[in-house]
């Protein structure tokens, strides 16, 4: 009697156990009844059980609880065509979450990855037709935020058979293909140089012209001091020869007796000066007349 006591417990224990589950704050579960979700009687919608403890029929119930929070699904950036066929490689990210818990089981048995597949494809055809219509001057230069909204409308229409809501699809960057990017670039780089060739062929074209000006000022400035020097020298010969002229009238020979004296000074200034002359040359007169006297 014992045992049987014990065994009739231990049965209600794993009764009790199998009906009952939980369901945590930010998610919701569904009942799965003999392979069909659980839905209410008198509705007719799905029911769906939000958090809390709730209760089940043990071993006939399975419970699958399903994260009802908003997901993101950012993966690996796909590659697009524009209207004028050019490639593009854009990066996005969508903002996603369960609408319909039942059809969600149904179209993809509760699993995030395949669920995140299937949105993903559906999400990539809506951005496709997006691009497709647009040029990459009209995709870069403001576009982009109507481009959003419509393919998120788009995703959103062929979404609704995952029981998925999008909230939001945004694009986080646009790029160029490697291969594009990089002729891109070389083209930019050889227009660069060419402007540079031209700005340093100016440049040297402008130095020329100044060096020329400043040659030819300089030229002239040289020119001009030279005539002037001339000219105060020819001035001054002039006046030192009126002096001279003038000392001369008034006394010839004490200005030859002059002359001579600055002669004889400008001779033997220098000790290591020679000189080969007679003695009775006129270059001696006042000293041979100073002798006789």
């Amino acid at each position: 009697m014992k045992n049987l006591l014990i065994a009739a417990f231990v049965l209600l224990v794993l009764l009790a156990s199998g009906s009952l589950f939980a369901v945590k704050e930010g998610e919701r579960a569904i009942v799965i009844q003999f392979g069909k979700v659980q839905r209410d009687d008198d509705t007719g919608d799905t029911k769906v059980f939000e958090p809390g403890l709730h209760f089940k029929l043990p071993f006939i119930d399975s419970v699958r609880v399903l994260d009802a929070r908003i997901q993101t699904l950012d993966g690996s950036p796909d590659r697009f065509v524009t209207s004028e066929k050019k490639d593009l490689i854009v990066d996005s990210y969508v903002k996603w979450r369960i609408d319909d818990f039942a059809r969600y089981y149904l179209s993809t048995g509760g699993n995030k990855l395949q669920a995140e597949a299937l949105l993903k494809q559906k999400v990539n055809n809506g951005l496709r037709s997006e691009f497709g219509t647009r040029t990459i001057a009209q995709i870069v230069s403001g576009e982009r935020s109507a481009l959003m909204n419509q393919a998120m409308e788009q995703a959103s229409t062929s979404s609704d058979e995952l029981g998925i809501e999008i909230v939001d699809v945004r694009v986080k960057q646009i790029n160029l293909p490697t291969e594009v990017s990089n002729s891109i670039f070389q083209r930019m780089r050889a227009e660069r140089a060419a402007v540079a060739r031209e700005h340093r062929s100016e440049g040297q074209e402008q130095a020329e012209v100044i060096k020329a000006n400043i040659d030819a000022k300089v030229t002239v400035m040289l020119a001009d001091a030279e005539r002037n020097a001339r000219q105060l020298r020819g001035e001054g010969d002039a006046i030192a020869a009126q002096i001279y002229a003038d000392a001369y009238s008034q006394n010839a020979d004490f200005y030859s007796f002059l002359r001579s004296m600055d002669a004889y000074k400008k001779s033997f200034n220098s000790k290591q000066d020679v000189m080969v002359i007679a003695p009775d040359s006129d270059f001696f007169k006042y000293m041979n007349q100073s002798k006789g006297n």
